[in-house]
């Protein structure tokens, strides 16, 4: 029996070669992909946030909010956390500023109802309405009417976190009996105004009364005007009474001038 003899190709099979070449590289392909997967494993793995151990003796507390009421309007509240609730006083300490105006502007609105108070059934119920519960209303006599000409806030006094004392200095002009009106004697009001839990104020006290005086009056030495600088004025029959000389050696000069109603006044005029 003749040994089988061994084929010799004239070419080399690559359909077989390319079979085999494709199994080896799909397998690197895997290869690559596990390494990649793993890679992007490890990475979100260290990312990830881990809880330390506790450490001996460390104590973790819980700070409350604090709301503070300052009795002084010009400090400035404590810096509270979200949410918290807060006082009344504490949400008007926020702005003393405009609690202030409001407590002026509603002393100054009740002097002036409070002075022109009349016979009408308006001016009492507008002046009812600002007085505290169970206080009276002024009794006007018959045909009496009172007009304000101006009232203005002199002084505050600051008796709580919501409180106040406001005092109200009112000028008035008076008639009776269609005599026409007088100018009376400028009078000085104490009203005390508070804050309710709504933020309205309230009047909450019967005011004070007084006649209003003027403080000591300041002296003015006035000096010799030099003539030539009173030729360069265009005075007319204005009466110079004297001057003050400035430190930038300018002149105010002091002259009486008759107004558009006929009254006589001193005035100063800058040449």
């Amino acid at each position: 029996m003749e040994h089988e003899r061994e084929e010799v190709f004239e070419r080399i099979p690559w359909e077989t070669l390319e079979r085999r070449g494709g199994d080896r590289q799909w397998l690197v392909y895997a290869l690559a992909g596990a390494v990649v997967l793993g890679a992007l494993t490890y990475s979100f793995m260290r990312n990830q946030p881990t809880s330390l151990p506790p450490v001996a003796g460390a104590v973790t507390t819980t700070v409350p909010a604090i709301s503070t009421t300052s009795a002084n309007l010009g400090s400035t509240p404590s810096t509270v956390a979200s949410p918290v609730v807060v006082a009344e006083a504490d949400l008007f300490a926020i702005d003393p500023e405009r609690l202030l105006d409001e407590a002026v502007s509603h002393a100054e609105w009740f002097a002036v109802e409070y002075v022109s108070v009349d016979g009408s059934e308006q001016s009492r119920g507008i002046l009812g309405s600002l007085l505290p519960e169970g206080v009276p209303l002024p009794v006007a006599p018959e045909g009496t009417q009172v007009f304000v000409d101006w009232a203005r806030a002199r002084a505050t006094t600051q008796t709580g976190p919501v409180s106040f004392e406001i005092e109200v200095l009112v000028r008035s002009l008076a008639s009776s009996d269609d005599s026409g009106f007088t100018r009376q004697t400028p009078l000085s009001l104490t009203v005390g105004v508070e804050f309710d839990d709504d933020g309205a104020p309230r009047v909450t006290t019967v005011p004070s009364l007084a006649e209003a005086t003027p403080g000591p009056a300041s002296k003015l030495v006035l000096s010799e005007v030099p003539e030539e600088l009173i030729g360069q004025m265009d005075l007319g029959e204005s009466e110079v009474l004297g001057g003050v000389q400035r430190s930038d050696g300018d002149w105010d000069v002091v002259v009486i001038v008759a107004g558009p109603d006929g009254v006589k006044r001193p005035v100063t005029l800058r040449p």
